[in-house]
């Protein structure tokens, strides 16, 4: 009997339904303009583009002339590439233009769909990025379907690793530009770290087609893109730290051997709090528990586990002055390893040894925050519905299921369950050699690198030849894939998503045509071609009369998409095919997910050694648990997300900021508004509204004007005048500070002002993100514990993070104004010395790259008097990092020091 819901169904059709319905009209119109299209020379098809850019001009919109783009770009691919679109192509190319993600099964053309969208878009000559999941399909796609934009009179870019600047910026401008999602998030970092507007790479963010979009935005989007660099030098307050940290006694911290954790207790902070302020570490009046402090917090906790930790000659040892990580597994010495956030460094400062910079976070972006950028985004793949919650929650994506242009003719076995791993094998091993015999392709899908090599090994010993497609170059890759359809083959995969490549029944034509016209170079092409398409005809029909393609998966994948990825391979364009999964009880999944059960009801029902339960009951209690752990990887994701975002709304207003000065030719008022900020903040803390004059501080007020804006003024003899009140002394002080700059800027010339305060304004900007980026990371490492005192490390981060916004935006503006207070055109002595300290560099330089005298005469002429070498008596008493007194130009402890 029907449920309510299915009678609704069979009635007025599922959501996705009424949506495809919705694109008939359309279609049909588009088939309507195909003759008219047909009859044209190619000349006008790109006549035509130029058309529609001038309707675009006048006020259309893109919906507009959506069925005359689609039907010229419909002619230019069959022109182009002999492919003409089928109807549900154009259906998946307008939900993609409406910014819906198109899922559409394997080997339904999906590279072709994208370029509907992407012509239609690229009339509003704003650009379009098609993203792609490796550098080799971007290649590929972009000289494949350059062709069809090329015959429409548009013009194709593609991004890649390493490339040269011009060639990028080029690329960037074309109309449509092909790129790999990591590619596209490091150049707008690396845009945001520029000077000049013109070194900038990309032009906006208009449109951006994402292909294998699930992998892109779920799969990768776990981990952030990061550029990276050495921070600033902060071995002192490394070393102060350092100091502190023996005079702790048992009392001041906790130590938990098991988790290897140590925390300080509150008698520890209030010790801590007493030396770091009299260290000068901790300002006056600020305590360990102010946002401002995150930082110091930070290096305190890892100086703590530098001593309590860490052992040395157990986890490290010191070696040649440098702190050397031993492997606890295989206790060898981990030589260029480092230990991150500042720990490594907490060493060598107990050590006593050269403490190296960290490396600091320059510029950070997730991929959630990077896409979401575009005003419009759009993507593909064949398996998207599983994850349609967190496409809409988090990038605002709908997800239409498109129907395949013909009938789906596969066959998707029932899951074969068996008690033991060995068992599984073994029956899979059959169940290949079965289907060899006849003839039939197998593509055995497993879920890493390791299981893949296990089975090859099994599968060699019985003799069954075979290819393992692991992580091999990518053209490679599609060369296993090509041929993973030719009878008889047999192809193990680790993962299917993005490929790039269909498998088609007998083996793909054209790559059997490039391997024979590379072994007879000089052979008739067109008669070479002919026998192999005949020869490739026959293989296919070989291969459909054995049943397709065989989807052979050696277990479940944590997420349903994942395994509805390697089942989609079989069964293109409705090729028949079939595809079964073999599991055990040993599996990953099965066992997290309460086997023992299953195992004891097994036992109960009187299973010999390699029988499997094969049951429908079996498949929806799986896809349950598949359920629950995407799920759970959602909340994960959702959860990195919500932190991320407070960081990049302030990233936003960086950013902008950045923008708006290089767009800015005088940034003079800039510059006036900031300094006129520093004044009213001086005033309001020197000399407050509303109180008596001889409750003012003007000895104060004196050395912060001298100190923040290189004034010498008389603001004590000011304050002593009658009359004078805090209103009048704020606009003496701006009146002081515009005329000195004005003084400046007539010095300098107002070009040369122009440029320095630009330059001034992007450095300050630059390094005080790069330090609050730092403070970031710092707080977020330490704000969970919050949950402990029952408040919400969330809201905590957001409140403490806009504090510190805030702090760094009132010290940029004191920056800013201290270093264009105290610019100075030099004088003409200053310039002459200036350039003799150049020219001596230089020289030094030369002098460097020339052929040094032998060694043994440049230390009898270099060593000190008195050296002898076998007597270290002579050697006086050098620091191990002082020049060695032999002379020989090395640090003491690399040279004689090493022997002592």
């Amino acid at each position: 009997m029907l449920g309510l819901g299915s009678v609704a169904r069979k009635m007025f059709g599922t959501p996705n339904d009424r949506k495809v319905k919705s694109t008939r009209a359309v279609i049909d119109q588009i088939n309507a303009l195909e003759p008219e299209f047909e009859a044209m020379s190619d000349d006008a098809l790109i006549r035509k583009t130029h058309e529609l850019r001038d309707e675009l001009r006048a006020g259309k919109t893109l919906d507009d002339v959506l069925p005359q783009a689609f039907a010229n770009c419909r002619e230019g691919a069959r022109r182009a590439l002999g492919l003409r679109a089928f109807d549900v192509q154009l259906m998946g190319g307008i939900f993609m233009h409406q910014g819906n993600i198109a899922e559409m099964k394997t080997g339904e053309g999906k590279t072709l769909v994208a370029t509907f969208p992407a012509y239609l878009n690229a009339l509003s000559e704003k650009g379009v990025h098609i993203v792609t999941v490796n550098d080799y399909l971007a290649r590929r796609d972009a000289e494949w379907m350059g062709k069809v934009f090329a015959a429409l009179g548009m013009t194709t870019g593609v991004i890649y690793p390493q490339q040269p600047e011009e060639e990028k910026r080029a690329a960037y401008a074309c109309d449509v530009t092909y790129a790999t999602n990591n590619e596209l998030g490091f150049d707008y970092l690396r845009d945001n770290m520029k000077a000049e507007l013109n070194q900038m790479m990309q032009r906006g963010h208009n449109f951006a087609i994402v292909d294998e979009v699930d992998s892109i935005l779920i799969d990768e989007a776990r981990t952030p893109l990061i550029i990276s660099g050495p921070s600033d030098d902060r071995s002192e307050l490394y070393r102060t730290i350092d100091a502190v940290i023996p005079h702790l006694t048992e009392e001041h911290y906790t130590l938990d051997e098991k988790t290897r954790n140590v925390t300080y207790t509150d008698e520890g902070n209030e010790f801590l709090e007493d030396h770091l302020l009299k260290a000068g570490i901790l300002p006056e009046g600020q305590t360990l528990y102010d946002p401002e402090s995150t930082t110091i917090v930070h290096h305190v906790n890892q100086g703590l586990r530098a001593h309590k930790l860490f052992t040395k000659d157990k986890d490290y040892i010191v070696r040649d002055g440098d702190v050397v990580l031993i492997d606890e597994f295989t206790g060898r010495m981990m030589a260029g390893r480092r230990l991150s956030d500042g720990l490594h460094q907490a060493i060598e400062a107990k050590e006593g040894a050269d403490i190296q910079p960290e490396n600091v976070t320059l510029a950070s972006v997730t991929f959630q925050n990077y896409f979401r950028l575009y005003n419009k985004l759009s993507g593909m793949t064949g398996t998207a519905l599983t994850e349609v919650e967190e496409f809409a929650t988090i990038y605002g994506l709908g997800v239409v299921e498109i129907p395949t242009n013909r009938p789906i003719a596969r066959v998707d076995e029932h899951d074969a369950v068996y008690r033991t791993a060995q068992e599984k094998y073994a029956a899979i091993v059959e169940e290949i050699k079965d289907a060899n015999a006849k003839g039939q392709p197998v593509l055995v899908g497993t879920t890493s690198i390791e299981k893949s090599e296990f089975l090859s090994q099994l599968l060699e010993k019985d003799g069954v030849p075979h290819n393992v497609l692991n992580a091999r170059q990518h053209e490679q890759e599609a060369q296993i894939v090509a041929d993973a359809g030719k009878p008889g083959a047999v192809t193990i995969a680790t993962n299917m998503a993005g490929r790039g490549t269909d498998i088609k029944l007998g083996g793909n034509l054209d790559y059997k045509v490039m391997e024979a016209l590379a072994a007879d170079p000089d052979g008739d092409a067109d008669a070479i071609r002919a026998r192999i398409e005949a020869e490739t005809a026959a293989d296919e029909e070989k291969v459909k009369e054995a049943g397709g393609l065989y989807v052979l998966a050696t277990e479940r994948h944590e997420s349903r998409r994942i395994d509805n990825q390697l089942r989609g391979r079989s069964g293109r364009q409705g090729d028949p095919g079939r595809s079964a999964f073999f599991l055990s009880l040993e599996d990953d999944l099965m066992r997290i997910f309460g086997s023992e059960r299953l195992d004891n009801v097994l036992q109960k029902l009187g299973m010999k050694e390699g029988e499997a339960i094969v049951h429908p009951w079996v498949n929806k209690s799986l896809e349950r648990a598949q359920a629950k752990v995407e799920g759970r990887n959602f909340d994960i994701r959702k959860q990195l997300l919500k932190f991320d975002d407070v960081m990049n709304d302030q990233r936003k207003v960086i950013f902008a900021q950045r923008r708006e000065i290089m767009e800015t030719d005088d940034l003079g008022e800039i510059a006036q508004d900031m300094r006129h900020q520093v004044v009213d903040d001086l005033v309001d803390q020197y000399v407050p509204a509303k109180t008596y004059a001889d409750q003012w501080d003007g000895e104060g007020l004196y050395v912060a004007v001298l100190e923040g804006l290189n004034l010498d003024l008389p603001i004590k003899a000011w304050i002593e005048e009658d009359g004078v009140d805090d209103q009048v002394i704020r606009e003496r002080l701006y009146e002081a500070s515009d005329k000195m700059m004005d003084e400046k800027a007539a010095g300098f010339g107002p070009e040369n002002m122009r440029q320095i305060e630009k330059q001034v304004l992007l450095q300050t900007i630059d390094g005080k993100w790069r330090e609050h980026l730092l403070t970031l990371e710092h707080l977020r490492s330490v704000v969970g514990f919050r949950g402990y005192a029952q408040r919400d490390p969330l809201n905590e981060y957001k409140n403490e993070s806009f504090q510190l916004f805030e702090t760094m935006l009132d010290s940029l503006r004191s920056d800013v104004t201290q270093k264009l207070a105290q610019i100075r055109p030099l004088t003409e002595e200053e310039q002459q010395k200036m350039i003799a300290q150049i020219q001596a560099q230089r020289s030094q330089v030369q002098a460097a790259a020339e052929p040094q005298p032998e060694q043994g005469v440049a230390q009898a002429e270099a060593a000190a008097p008195g050296f002898v070498e076998a007597d270290p008596e002579t050697w006086g008493n050098p620091g191990r990092n002082d020049l060695c007194p032999c002379g020989s130009g090395k640090k003491f402890k690399h040279c004689h020091g090493q022997l002592a």
